[in-house]
């Protein structure tokens, strides 16, 4: 079986109109020559294009899927908010939520995207693919049942879960979401269910930066359910890795999934102009790894990423290489232009120990240590 990679022209032609990266252009704001949100469509049409540059798009399943359905949307989302936001949308577009602005015909772009992610899961539960990546636009993980905000108008994973929930194709789910942003909005649909886990590492305090502690565990059939590692700024390479490992990994074999889905942002990295994380392509290549090879393990290596983050639209296509690679087994490489520079770039012995100390607290409070 192949690795699927489930891709819409349309995603590209999502807009959000005139801004100046997070300010809308008025006032004393002014227009920018190439301006325009931070989340635009070129981090992910390169991303497609490096992969149709060196042939590993060759090697992929790739596919299209249509746009996620009414019933989909109001499995996550109540009717109020699915008509305003298509009423908005038919009229020219607007802004419907925190940093959320949208262009005519922003409604059906955001169903297919909640649409791609819903075909991925389900060929992966079908057994049709090995395993998928989605290149979803606009993203999800942010956006709440009646409330979209940080660029995400549709919750897309949520939409994918419950959606193979009803047709019985899995019974426990598990999300890890290593976008550099918490996810509020797949935290906020589940916090009180048992039968997803979401694991969120992030920046601590970046955005919503009202939301992710890692004491907000979930309530009533969801308690211990929900974890949220916060991590400050500049903790790099080597702690991603030691948080999946020493964290997430026992979580999830404590948990025994059907299946793992990623919230895959690439807005981590040294480059990336919303965030201060210090992660590199080859970190989402071993995070990646280690994905896979927990999901081996626990769920006949059933795994499923979809696309949410990640601003710097020279980087974000070879991070994203990096992961199709070793999901897909494939021997054709990116080569990481900033290698070298994002090497001695990474913290140094004191931030490095202090990092792992706070990581440490976490594992202690989980009881994970020793």
């Amino acid at each position: 079986m192949k690795t699927g990679f489930f891709w819409d022209e349309s995603c590209f032609w999502h807009s959000g109109g005139n801004y100046a990266s997070m300010m809308p252009v008025g006032g004393l704001i002014q227009p920018m020559v190439n301006g325009g949100l931070p989340e635009s469509p070129e981090s992910k049409r390169r991303f497609k294009n490096l992969m149709d540059m060196t042939g590993l798009s060759g090697e992929l399943a790739m596919q299209g899927a249509t746009p996620a359905s009414r019933e989909d949307l109001l499995r996550v989302h109540p009717a109020s908010y699915l008509d305003a936001f298509k009423e908005m949308s038919d009229t020219g577009g607007g802004e419907i939520g925190e940093r959320c602005p949208f262009g005519p015909g922003g409604y059906d772009i955001a169903a297919t995207s909640a649409g791609l992610a819903k075909a991925a899961l389900e060929a992966v539960l079908k057994g049709e693919l090995q395993n998928a990546y989605s290149l979803s636009r606009p993203p999800g993980h942010h956006c709440l049942p009646e409330q979209p905000m940080g660029f995400c108008l549709l919750a897309n994973i949520p939409i994918a879960i419950e959606s193979a929930l009803a047709k019985g194709l899995a019974k426990r789910v598990a999300v890890i979401d290593w976008d550099v942003h918490h996810g509020n909005g797949t935290e906020a649909i589940y916090y009180d269910r048992g039968d997803v886990l979401t694991i969120s590492i992030h920046q601590e305090n970046n955005f919503p930066p009202v939301t992710s502690g890692f004491e907000d565990r979930g309530k009533g059939a969801g308690e211990g359910c929900n974890l949220n590692v916060p991590l400050p700024p500049g903790a790099g390479h080597a702690s991603y890795l030691e948080v999946m490992e020493t964290i997430v990994i026992p979580q999830m074999r404590a948990y025994q999934p059907d299946v793992i889905i990623v919230a895959c942002g690439f807005d981590a990295t040294s480059v990336d102009p919303l965030a201060r994380m210090m992660a590199t392509a080859d970190t989402f290549r071993q995070l990646t790894r280690q994905v896979m090879t927990l999901a081996d393990e626990i769920c006949e290596g059933r795994v499923m990423m979809a696309h949410e983050g990640g601003y710097s639209e020279v980087y974000v296509p070879f991070c994203g290489h990096a992961v199709l690679q070793e999901m897909s087994g494939s021997r054709i490489e990116a080569a990481d232009p900033m290698a070298p520079l994002n090497l001695v770039r990474q913290p140094g012995a004191p931030h490095q120990a202090f990092v792992s100390g706070e990581i440490a607290k976490m594992r202690d409070a989980l009881g994970l240590s020793g």
